[in-house]
Parts: C-alpha cells; structure tokens; sequence
C-alpha cells in the first residue's frame, strides 16, 4: 500500500499565511485587500490573477507558495474540497442578474474553477476533483490522492481545504506525494488543521 508523504504545506486563516509552520506573510487587511498583497508579495506576474473570483485568488496564492521551487509536472492531480462550493460567486453574480447578468461572474459560479485556473498557471493535465463536503475531511482528501497515485493517474497531488463564506477564508493545501520514509496519516494532516496560528 501506498504511504503518502507531505512535501509543503499552506495555512492561510485569520490574515496570516503559515508555509511549513512559519509565517511568512500577515496583513490585518479585509480580504480584498489581503488578497492583492499576498499576491503582491509573491512577486510574480501574472495578470490574469486580477480577473479571478476570490476563491481561485485563495487556491492561486496557496499553490503558487506550495509550489514554489518544487519539481511538479504535468501528472500532478489536484484533490480539493469545502463546504460553501462557491457561494462567494454565486451571490455576487445574483447581485449583477438584477441590472445586467455578467458573464465575468458566472465563470466562477464553480467550485472547480480554481482548479483550472492552477492546471492552466502549472500547466497540469492530470486528474482533478472538488468535493463539496460539511466540514474538513482529510481522510476522503487522502484516500483519493492514495488511489491517484497507486493507479498512475498522477505522481504528487497537491490537496486542499479551501473555504470562503461571508468575506471568512480557511484555507489548507498541501503537497503530497509517496514516501518510503514517514506516512502523513489523517491525524497529523488534522494536527497542522487544527492548529491555533494566532
């Protein structure tokens, strides 16, 4: 059986951005504003950022500094989850309907959209998912990437939490892939969760 390791891991709660238990970056900004620093503070450019719905700006900002100076390619999957599926688009684009639907809005009334918006930046072809889910279920998120990489489907995953409802994000990505040394096992992914980052 396959024993997946973590390689990096993203929090980003509460204004803070913790990679591999360091803070690396924290701003007291609401999340617009926290949203356009972060991606400021990352140092790249990519202007299509500034066009995405909130929730693929979370998922762009966590992947970026997961990835940052990691060897991924095209056959790394992507196994995300929440609970409020894109709530955030959805009620913003029921707010254009009322003058002129805009079709910049619908795009992102998807959760999987920030999946595309990642393949597309890394250029991964691999297998992807979004599980809407009523709390963080690492052990689903894990048990899928495992079978991922026991068929060949893909060789790392790269695997979140990525929440936002009522301007509140919670996001946890992390990197995994198969490890001959130490499994990461469901408590120790919910260890890294739960840890209080205040």
């Amino acid at each position: 059986m396959t024993n997946l390791g973590v390689e990096h891991w993203v929090r980003i709660t509460k204004g803070k951005i913790i990679l591999d238990g360091e803070v690396i970056f924290s701003s007291e900004a609401d999340i617009a504003r926290f949203l356009k620093t972060s991606f400021k503070f990352l140092n790249i450019k990519y202007p299509k950022f500034h066009k995405m719905d909130r929730l693929s700006k979370l998922g762009f900002v966590a992947s970026e500094i997961a990835l940052k100076n990691n060897n991924i390619d095209e056959e790394t999957a992507l196994v995300f989850s929440n609970n409020s599926s894109s709530l955030d688009s959805d009620q913003n684009y029921q707010e254009s309907v009322k003058e002129f639907p805009s079709p910049s809005l619908f795009v992102y009334t998807l959760p999987n959209i920030v999946l595309g918006e990642i393949s597309i930046r890394h250029q991964l072809k691999s297998e992807n998912v979004f599980f809407v889910e009523d709390e963080f279920n690492a052990n689903l998120i894990i048990d899928y990437s495992k079978q991922l990489i026991e068929s060949k489907k893909a060789n790392k995953v790269l695997c979140a939490w990525l929440n936002l409802h009522n301007d509140e994000y919670d996001v946890f990505l992390w990197l995994s892939s198969e490890s001959h040394k130490k499994e990461a096992s469901e408590e120790q992914i919910r260890k890294i969760y739960d840890a209080d980052y205040d």
